[in-house]
């Protein structure tokens, strides 16, 4: 897979350097090492020398070290036509766990992954509206089953726990149906640390889409994108920027949210992209019909008994979404739009094909058309997004830093 950095980052080098700085060095090449076998996966130790600039000297002794942390495992050595066998390197799945907690306005969701980020156990728990105290009693229950998944010892390689969650909940009570005032709680913003007073854990907090945008970039379309504009639809509309290949969350962090970008519907007129491009839309048609809205929440992989008011917000939603995209195809180039959302695969397929057709419809001129993909993560990037955050931080560089590759 080829990678392009638009100003690449020199390694560093073990040479003349003494106290803090040389452990300092030592982590941070250390960090590189492991980044770089995370985003190509098997790796001899000459292709991770050259990919990162780093001696083979220096290569040779981070790969003992991160060996004896159980961070590496070595491959059956592969025979070329001459010299010695090169060996592979690869990640320890069994190297570092961690645990991701997504909170959104329906459900909330506690996961476990293990150093490849493949999901060990998830526990989901749905809701009226999100508040802090029953939130962190569901954790302080459910986290002990999330390490009966482990043993002993692996309980003792957890990094720490992700939290994702939007921004400013208490905006968000008249939508969710909650009672006045009653959101305020989460004003102050003390629910972390109560998260990690409880768990003993370090809590690393993440906008809830721009962490599945950070899952996407790490298990998804990332592998092939290096540029790309991200929408997850989930009850309300929110998203993530990627630019080479780093996900950018902005001064703030509301960098790709998009819910309340202006839109232009089909007679022209105007609405935020929040409300007409989110399941929340979909719930108010559905209880406008008097038909059950449960099927949205308590079962996201199956929603054929909900009829034609799914095909009917498929295609309105899909027109908007594909309004959006021209917005912000106008300010960033981007090469890619990726779909995912908490909803069925078939729904999210047919949504990337209402945009196709909705593009189809609207004036390009002075526009790159992009490819529209959906997302490979699924309804649970948020969740997954957040048990990353962990990892990457005591483990990984950032995504900007993989350097060179040749």
């Amino acid at each position: 897979m080829c990678i392009t950095m638009s100003q690449p980052t020199p390694p560093i080098e073990n040479t003349a350097i003494g106290g803090a700085n040389q452990t300092s060095v030592r982590e941070h090449n250390e960090r590189l090492v492991l980044t770089l076998v995370r985003r190509h996966g098997n790796m001899p130790s000459s292709e991770i020398a050259k990919r990162s600039g780093l001696s083979a000297q220096t290569v040779s002794v981070i790969i003992r070290a991160l060996e004896a942390e159980g961070l590496l495992l070595r491959g059956t050595p592969q025979r070329g036509r001459v010299g010695q066998p090169s060996v592979p390197l690869r990640l320890n799945p069994e190297g570092a766990y961690s645990i991701g907690l997504k909170i959104g306005r329906r459900s909330a969701e506690l996961v476990l992954i293990n150093f490849l980020g493949e999901e060990q156990l998830s526990i989901r728990h749905t809701f009226n509206y999100p508040m802090p105290g029953p939130l962190l009693e569901f954790v302080k229950n459910e986290i002990d089953n999330l390490k009966d998944a482990l043993t002993p010892k692996q309980i003792t390689l957890i990094a720490g726990i992700g939290l994702s969650m939007p921004f400013e909940l208490w905006n968000w009570a008249d939508k969710v149906g909650a009672p006045p005032n009653e959101m305020d709680a989460w004003r102050g913003g003390s629910f972390t640390e109560q998260l990690q007073t409880i768990t003993g854990y370090p809590v690393l907090l993440k906008n809830d889409a721009t962490a599945a945008c950070g899952a996407e970039l790490l298990f998804g379309q990332g592998a092939q994108l290096n540029n790309f504009m991200y929408l997850f639809v989930g009850t309300f509309i929110g998203g993530g920027i990627v630019l080479n290949n780093s996900v950018y969350s902005g001064r703030t962090g509301y960098a790709g949210a998009f819910g309340p970008m202006l839109v232009s519907g089909p007679s022209g007129e105007r609405s935020s992209l929040i409300d007409c491009a989110s399941i929340y839309t979909l719930e108010l048609t559905l209880k406008e019909k008097n038909i059950d809205s449960t099927p949205l929440w308590a079962s996201p992989d199956d929603w054929s008994m909900l009829g034609q008011a799914v095909d009917d917000w498929i295609e309105s939603t899909g027109h908007y979404l594909a309004v959006a995209v021209v917005s912000s195809c106008a300010v960033i180039d981007f090469e890619a739009v990726v779909v995912d959302g908490a909803c069925p695969e078939s729904v999210k397929s047919r949504l990337v094909s209402a945009m196709e057709k909705a593009l189809d419809d609207i004036d390009l001129q002075g526009l790159n058309r992009p490819q529209i993909y959906p997302g490979l993560v699924g309804a649970n990037a948020r969740s997954l997004g957040a048990a990353t955050l962990p990892i990457t931080s005591r483990y990984l560089l950032d995504q900007n830093l993989l350097f060179r590759d040749t």
